[in-house]
């Protein structure tokens, strides 16, 4: 697992490598929470999926992602808010064999 650094903002674009995928983040809050979408080589691989706390992001191998992402709340069971990310909300990339149980 790797944690992806976040600011506590509520509108940021990241550029990062996970398992020599280059990906783009785009994360945004609205009003009924916190949303991402994920691009993999400049392809748009998902939009304005609603990030949930413990719950895989991606969750579809057929999507061309190795791996998936999740929001994990370090002081409860909250959906995340931009205003703790990186702190009480973190982002992890969990590798394929982790996210697929293999």
């Amino acid at each position: 697992m790797l944690t992806i650094p976040l600011a506590a903002t509520p509108s940021q674009l990241l550029s990062v490598a996970l398992a020599q995928q280059n990906c783009g983040l785009a994360l945004y809050q609205k009003r009924t929470g916190l949303y991402l979408d994920l691009y993999v080589a400049g392809n748009l691989i998902m939009a304005g999926v609603l990030c949930r706390a413990s719950v895989y992001l991606v969750r579809q191998a057929y999507l061309d992602f190795v791996g998936d992402l999740a929001f994990i709340d370090t002081a409860g069971s909250d959906d995340p808010q931009y205003t703790g990310l990186g702190s009480r909300w973190l982002l992890l990339y969990v590798g394929a064999n982790l996210a697929t149980g293999s």
